[in-house]
């Protein structure tokens, strides 16, 4: 095998692939990384979960196949000049990698063992703007669960209908929601839950462009096309939490925020508050302001944030870290912050009325007063 390819561009694909090399395996050859110099040279890492295949514009001088150590081969190209890098593999797996007066010899591995990607029909696709899809993903990801006895919790729900896509997590204490419209009919309704951790390498590849990214829906996996990168991983089964059911949608108590304002708020309160000294925080909302105060064995803090309208005196307690990554995902100035009483969520929604976004944070059960 022998191709030549701009370093920049090796670089980045492997920089990609790499991400879902099993860093130990039963399996040696998930170690590496699989290249395959054919009608073009691709790059893949595997390690039996997801996989990510990415495609290199290449000089293919000769043809094969052969699994090259992932760390070593990415720390030699990114470190070589910036000229064209070429890479050659004998007989006896011998690799020779040269660029410019820089010359590396290693040795490769038989890609022989080397398990298929698993083939997903390209029959049931979505298209959507890749800027589109990051912002589903970037707006929800942060609420997965982390407990492995639900595992169906530790991914995002996806449902697809023919005018819009939703896309909810949960972790036993808030749900995360974002939702994109269609500018034409999607022509497909489908429901699935995709693995917070591929949903986290598919963020990282995704640009912010108005290009098309595509998702297809296999039985058991789940397939995205992301420009030259290709990522399939295998679906989450099991039933997902009736999210409809526990949102609640008529809070009587409805106040307007500026979502900087509230977080600096928050985030001030907070400095005293650890994950070693857990303490909630004390929310009192009035008449057109927002009271946050909260005591910890460091000491105590408190301060005031304008609101627009009447919170009735209701009185609530919140896990401060939970209402911070709520508010850092409103992709808007404002905010509505929807309430009903101290032991009920508070859900916040878009202040134009519009379902592109909910987030819900259960409250904390108070002590006696601060």
């Amino acid at each position: 095998m022998k191709f030549v390819c701009e370093k920049a561009l090796l670089v980045s694909a492997i920089s990609v692939a790499s991400r879902t090399v099993a860093p130990k395996s039963p399996m040696a050859a998930l170690e590496g990384i699989h290249v395959h110099a054919g009608m073009k040279l691709q790059l893949t890492g595997y390690n039996l979960e997801t996989g990510i295949t990415v495609s290199v514009p290449a000089e293919i001088v000769e043809t094969g196949t052969c699994i090259l150590p992932a760390r070593l081969f990415f720390d030699i190209v990114r470190k070589l000049p910036d000229e064209e890098v070429t890479v050659s593999v004998d007989d006896s797996y011998k690799v020779s990698i040269r660029c410019g007066i820089s010359s590396f010899t290693i040795t490769a591995t038989d890609a022989e063992n080397y398990p298929e990607l698993p083939d997903v029909e390209y029959a049931n696709g979505v298209s959507i703007p890749q800027r589109a899809l990051k912002e589903l993903i970037s707006g929800t990801i942060f609420a997965v669960s982390e407990n492995q006895t639900r595992p169906v919790h530790t991914g995002c729900r996806f449902e697809v209908t023919e005018t819009d896509i939703t896309v909810v997590a949960v972790d036993g204490y808030r749900l995360a929601l974002r939702r994109f419209h269609f500018e034409e009919a999607a022509g497909r309704v489908m429901t699935f839950v995709a693995p917070g951790a591929a949903l986290k390498e598919v963020e990282k590849i995704l640009g912010d462009t108005d290009e098309e990214a595509r998702f297809t829906l296999g039985s058991k996996h789940l397939m995205f096309q992301i420009g030259e990168a290709t990522l399939v991983c295998r679906l989450l089964e099991g039933e997902f939490l009736d999210w409809r059911r526990v949102l609640p949608t008529e809070n009587p108590i409805k106040l307007t925020a500026n979502v900087e304002q509230l977080n600096a708020s928050i985030e001030r309160v907070s400095l005293i508050v650890s994950e070693r000294l857990k303490s909630p925080v004390r929310c009192v909302f009035s008449d057109n302001s927002a009271d946050f105060k909260t005591v910890t064995t460091i000491g105590a803090a408190h301060d005031v944030c304008p609101v627009a309208g009447d919170g009735k005196n209701l009185e609530i307690g919140f896990n401060c870290r939970y209402l911070l990554d709520a508010l850092k995902a409103v992709p808007a100035q404002e905010v509505t912050l929807e309430l009903s009483n101290g032991l009920s969520p508070i859900v916040l929604t878009p202040t134009d009325g519009s379902d592109q976004f909910a987030y819900m944070v259960l409250p904390v059960r108070l002590k006696e007063s601060m």
